[in-house]
């Protein structure tokens, strides 16, 4: 049974890591966060482990990427696939709550999609100040579930989906509030970026609109008859090529005031 639901896990990770959306974004992440050789790296919330090993590259021999993750079937995925590929990448146990490190020790962080699961998104950004290096910069990115576009489907229906969906999550809205997080830990944000994470429109995305729909319904927010109209337009929309379902994502790349430490091969 664990090894069913985290291999289901790591089948919607990946998923998630080949949108074009996702990639887009990571990539501007990325290039905004600039790890340099012989940093110090963490990751919050690795997941399947795949940016702490693009960390881990641009850190170097003389570096350390590490992947806090609370999930130990993930955690030996991540594992797993960091040996594989030979990657320096490693993973430890932990969460954004209470990070496993001393205070300012690490040069940057990355944090990927896990606000939005905390019921204290502010203490995670105060950890990740707290552990931050003066100087020290951070990635962080989430879903912002408020977002969400569903269609086609009776407006009030579709309303009824996206509204139950968000009382239902700890932290839905995680996306629009990452800037003030930071600003109020102490970091300084520097940019912010987004991308539209849109699904296939030729293909109806079962998984969430059922789990959506059917939840909608336990809680009396819409009929079975509408259910089974929107279940019917969606799949007419998809013959068509003419779905539209998409959900917004955001980043922001933040420092922590203060000079950045010399390294010993600065001049």
């Amino acid at each position: 049974m664990s090894a069913t639901a985290t291999d289901r896990l790591v089948g919607a990770l990946d998923a998630q890591a080949a949108n074009a959306g996702v990639r887009n974004l990571r990539a501007w992440a990325h290039r905004g966060l600039a790890a340099r050789p012989g940093e110090r790296a963490m990751d919050i919330g690795a997941g399947t482990g795949s940016e702490t090993q693009v960390l881990a590259s641009a850190v170097g021999s003389d570096g350390d990427a590490t992947g806090v993750e609370p999930h130990p079937g993930l955690r030996e995925v991540a594992e797993q696939r960091a040996s594989a590929s030979g990657s320096t990448a490693r993973f430890v146990d932990g969460n954004a709550l209470d990070l496993p490190v001393a205070d300012a020790a690490v040069d940057l962080v990355w944090c990927e999609r896990v606000f939005q699961h905390l019921d204290e998104p502010e203490r995670a950004a105060a950890e990740i100040a707290r552990v931050l290096r003066p100087g020290g910069r951070v990635a962080l990115l989430d879903s912002d579930w408020g977002t969400t576009l569903l269609h086609p489907g009776e407006p009030a229906v579709v309303a009824a989906l996206t509204g139950g969906a968000l009382a239902a999550a700890a932290n839905p809205q995680a996306g629009r509030r990452l800037p003030a997080q930071l600003a109020e830990a102490g970091l300084v944000v520097d940019e912010i970026g987004s991308q539209s994470l849109v699904q296939d429109h030729r293909r109806v995305n079962w998984a969430i609109v059922r789990m959506l729909a059917e939840t909608a319904v336990r809680r009396g927010l819409i009929t079975e008859e509408q259910r089974d109209t929107l279940y019917a337009d969606l799949t007419a929309a998809a013959a068509k090529g003419a779905l539209h379902m998409s959900v917004t994502m955001f980043g922001v790349l933040a420092h922590r005031p203060g000079p950045a430490p010399q390294t010993s091969g600065s001049e």
